[in-house]
C-alpha cells in the first residue's frame, strides 16, 4: 500500500483486524523484517508498518532529516492508518524507530489519540561519551575533510572527500546515500532521555543481552527512567533480538498483547 508525506511515496504493509499497532523499523532495515512479528499480531490486530522514507521501497527526503522529522512522519502516518474508532494506538519500535517512538510518544505530538501500550525493541536514544579513541579517529577524519575540501585539492582530487567518507563511520554510514548520512549524522546525536519520564503508556522493553549497537545497560537505564516499564532479556540475541530469538521473542509479545498463542504464528 502506498501514502504521501511531503511529496514522498511511502510504502506500507498494512494486515489482520482489530485494535490498531504499528511497527517502526531502525535504521537501514525496513518493514520486511517484521514479517513474523506481523503474522502473529494480525490473528488478532490490525497491524500497519511502513518503510520509512530512505529506506526500503519509500522514496528518500529531499534534504536531511533531523528526528522531529521522523516524529512528524510516524505521526503522519498513524494517523494515516487510523480508522474512526482508533482512538487508542499501540505502537512497537525498533533501533532508530524506537528512538523516534521515545520523543513521539514523550513530548505528547500524539494527543488526543492515546498510546494505549508501547513496545521499544534494542531501542536507540541514549546518547553516550565518546571514548578517547573515538575521539582521536573523530579529530582525525575531521582533519582530512577540511584538508580534502580545500577547493585546490577537490580540483585535483574530486572523489577523494567522497572516499574518505565512505570509509568513515559504521556499515550503516557507509551504506547511506549523502543525504541520508547527513540524517544519521543529526539522529545519532540527539540524546532522547529528556522525554522517558514523560511516557505514560504501558511500555514493554525487550532487548538482545549481546546487543553491541545499543547495550543492554541502555534498556535497563529505559526501565529506570520510564514509569511503570519493564525489561525483557533475550539471553543469546544482539541487535536484532526479534530475529536471533525469534520464538521467544514472539512468546513475549503474545503475552505482552493478550494473543491466543494457538493461533499465531509460532516461529
Amino acid at each position: 500500500m502506498e501514502m504521501i508525506f511531503q511529496g514522498l511515496k511511502v510504502q506500507y504493509i498494512e494486515q489482520g483486524q482489530g485494535p490498531l499497532v504499528v511497527l517502526f523499523h531502525g535504521w537501514g532495515a525496513n518493514k520486511e523484517l517484521f514479517g513474523p512479528l506481523i503474522g502473529t499480531l494480525a490473528t488478532q490486530y490490525r497491524v500497519a508498518a511502513p518503510d520509512t522514507p530512505g529506506f526500503g521501497q519509500s522514496q528518500e527526503p529531499r534534504e536531511p532529516w533531523e528526528l522531529a522529522d521522523y516524529c512528524a512522519f510516524c505521526k503522519a502516518f498513524v494517523e494515516h492508518v487510523s480508522g474512526p474508532g482508533d482512538g487508542e494506538v499501540i505502537l512497537m519500535g525498533h533501533s532508530h524507530g524506537g528512538r523516534t517512538l521515545i520523543r513521539l510518544v514523550g513530548s505528547g505530538m500524539l494527543r488526543p489519540r492515546t498510546v494505549k501500550k508501547l513496545v521499544l525493541i534494542d531501542s536507540a536514544g541514549i546518547v553516550h561519551e565518546k571514548t578517547p579513541q573515538q575521539l582521536r579517529r573523530i579529530k582525525r577524519y575531521k582533519r582530512g575533510k577540511q584538508f580534502l575540501s580545500l577547493p585546490p585539492v577537490k580540483a585535483l582530487f574530486p572523489h577523494a572527500l567522497e572516499r574518505l567518507q565512505s570509509r568513515s563511520g559504521s556499515a550503516d554510514y557507509r551504506a547511506a546515500s549523502p543525504v541520508m548520512r547527513q540524517s544519521m549524522v543529526k539522529v545519532v546525536n540527539e540524546d532522547v532521555r529528556e522525554y522517558l519520564p514523560r511516557i505514560e503508556a504501558e511500555t514493554l522493553l525487550v532487548w538482545g543481552e549481546q546487543d553491541q549497537d545499543t547495550p543492554v545497560s541502555d534498556g535497563k537505564l529505559m526501565e529506570q527512567m520510564i514509569p511503570g516499564s519493564g525489561l525483557a532479556v533475550l539471553a543469546g540475541a544482539g541487535h536484532f533480538c526479534f530475529i536471533d530469538r525469534q520464538y521467544q521473542f514472539l512468546a513475549v509479545m503474545r503475552s505482552f498483547l493478550g494473543i491466543d498463542g494457538n493461533r499465531g504464528v509460532h516461529g
